[in-house]
């Protein structure tokens, strides 16, 4: 557990180090001071916050957003969603450093979220 990060909603870590890589487990539009408060409404406000999640988790573990190689970001209402969560998405990195991306429509999300995203890290050294 890192100290500060959302509480997950299942039975994993936040993240987990292995040779300089960092695989950090899908971060959820939670308040990570209250488990329990509504989600926040529209998928931007929900990527910005599953956005400052990750970047929760990050600190944790002794990386930062920048270090990201790779993100999966995973959405419910793909069709509706895809253009508003990527300029969010965007709006996170410097011009000319989007980390590599897949995003996924999927059926659902824990806690009926309408967007999840994952990163594999490489820490700078």
């Amino acid at each position: 557990m890192i100290p500060g990060a959302p509480t997950p909603v299942a039975p994993f870590s936040h993240a987990v180090a292995a040779d300089g890589w960092l695989f950090v487990t899908g971060q959820m539009p939670t308040d990570p001071m209250d488990d329990a408060a509504p989600l926040p409404a529209g998928v931007e406000a929900q990527t910005r916050r599953v956005v400052d999640n990750l970047k929760l988790v990050l600190a944790g573990a002794g990386a930062r957003l920048e270090d990201t190689v790779f993100a999966r970001v995973y959405l419910t209402h793909f069709e509706r969603d895809y253009a508003a969560m990527n300029a969010v998405w965007r709006a996170c990195f410097a011009a000319g450093k989007l980390p590599a991306r897949t995003c996924i429509g999927v059926t659902g999300l824990a806690r009926g979220a309408l967007v999840e995203i994952d990163l594999l890290v490489r820490k700078a050294g």
